[in-house]
């Protein structure tokens, strides 16, 4: 096998594997009736728990942290605990397949923050990006239809902030390469950090989905519950984190990425036959036209692809 073709099976499986994700918080969060909050607590912790000792046999120095780097790691844990609690929310109130379609158009979010931020250039075709990722978010949030507002209001807003919220993550992630901290170093400490911040979320007094108390930190799960979300941990977090960032050893990051979109889709079919989710065809035709806007931002990046 070529290497070219071990990259694009490597990232195929990994990008399978991590699309996983949204099928596996939707069946806790339907079968346990675990909480959103307590949800994404767990899972940044069994994060941690798994991948500290691979760390310490490893690589221990993939464990040290710059005193210089030290605040900008607080900022990238806030980040995460609120994608990662947006996002259970979404997936309790949309279900997986909207809510992985919705985390997508941060596509059109990370374009539109690139040109406030790092002052890049608006161009014709980010600009046609921007403006397909945001219609294509409305469609599938629903946003257009006064009813969903009411009848659905968590859905909307969380859906749609958690795109907005996974952009900054994405710029955040930019951030780290640059001063060139390692990815399982920043994986580790992101989730651990994160993991302080949801607990924070949660004991927050008045905050929509938190529990409000240490006794309910702890999810009331029988041994399959537990087995399963300590699978949501390895399995998508870890394992499909792993596969896909092995694959760049192979292929472009470009290459990579644009085989990302083809996330929602597997989640999409993956949730109709173990969730039984079923998505109108407003919302089928906007997940498409946000995976293009995705596919149109790494074409612009890459004109010579």
């Amino acid at each position: 096998m070529s290497p070219q073709a071990k990259g694009y099976l490597t990232a195929l499986i990994g990008i399978t594997v991590w699309s996983t994700t949204g099928v596996f918080m939707s069946h806790l969060i339907v079968t346990y009736h675990i909480p959103a909050f307590v949800l994404a607590l767990w899972r940044n912790l069994l994060v941690c728990v798994a991948l500290l000792p691979v760390l310490l046999f490893v690589n221990r120095t993939l464990l040290r942290i710059k005193p210089i780097n030290l605040s900008f790691y607080g900022w990238y844990g806030f980040v995460l605990a609120l994608l990662n609690t947006l996002w259970a929310l979404s997936v309790q109130a949309n279900g997986a397949a909207v809510a992985t379609v919705l985390v997508y158009s941060s596509a059109g979010f990370t374009a539109i923050f690139a040109i406030w931020i790092f002052k890049e250039r608006l161009g014709i075709i980010k600009g046609i990006a921007i403006l397909l990722s945001l219609a294509g978010c409305v469609m599938v949030s629903n946003a257009y239809n006064g009813t969903i507002w009411h009848l659905n209001p968590l859905g909307v807003i969380t859906g749609i902030l958690s795109g907005v919220i996974f952009a900054i993550y994405t710029l955040m992630g930019k951030e780290s390469a640059k001063r060139q901290i390692n990815t399982w170093n920043a994986l580790f400490y992101s989730f651990a950090l994160g993991a302080i911040w949801i607990t924070i979320f949660n004991l927050w007094p008045g905050m929509p989905g938190s529990t409000g108390s240490y006794a309910r930190l702890w999810p009331d799960l029988p041994l399959n519950g537990w087995l399963i979300l300590l699978m949501l941990a390895i399995i998508p977090t870890l394992l499909g984190f792993g596969l896909y960032n092995t694959s760049m050893n192979y292929l472009s990051a470009s290459i990579a990425n644009l085989l990302a979109t083809l996330e929602p889709a597997m989640t999409a079919v993956q949730a109709y036959i173990f969730l039984d989710e079923r998505m109108s065809v407003i919302q089928i035709v906007g997940s498409l036209i946000i995976i293009l806007a995705v596919f149109i931002v790494q074409i612009e990046k890459q004109p010579h692809l």
